[in-house]
């Protein structure tokens, strides 16, 4: 299954830089890790934000909850997630 999730990070004002700089380095080898596995299928960065639009393609919501609850900077994240279905119109082969 494809999903759509939009993922904006709230980090605290008061977050020690170490502690910012840790999160961020564990949450960039995990998503590197995901992508590779083929189960983040694209990520974007959203211009002038801290925050970015992805494509998972996953077994089931089941999954899908389970990889992003396991994101590190997950307790910061503010999620909104669409399922998605291949359009009839698609010309693109692999949008199942």
């Amino acid at each position: 299954m494809l999903f759509h999730v939009t993922m904006t990070v709230r980090l605290p004002a008061d977050m020690p830089p170490d502690v910012a700089a840790d999160l961020k380095a564990r949450e960039k080898t995990l998503a590197a890790d995901l992508q590779r596995a083929g189960k983040w299928r694209h990520l974007w960065r959203v211009a002038g934000q801290y925050a970015n639009v992805s494509v998972f393609d996953v077994a089931d919501n089941g999954e899908l909850h389970d990889l992003l609850i396991g994101l590190p900077l997950f307790p910061y994240m503010d999620i909104a997630v669409t399922p998605l279905c291949r359009h009839p119109s698609s010309v693109r082969d692999g949008d199942a």
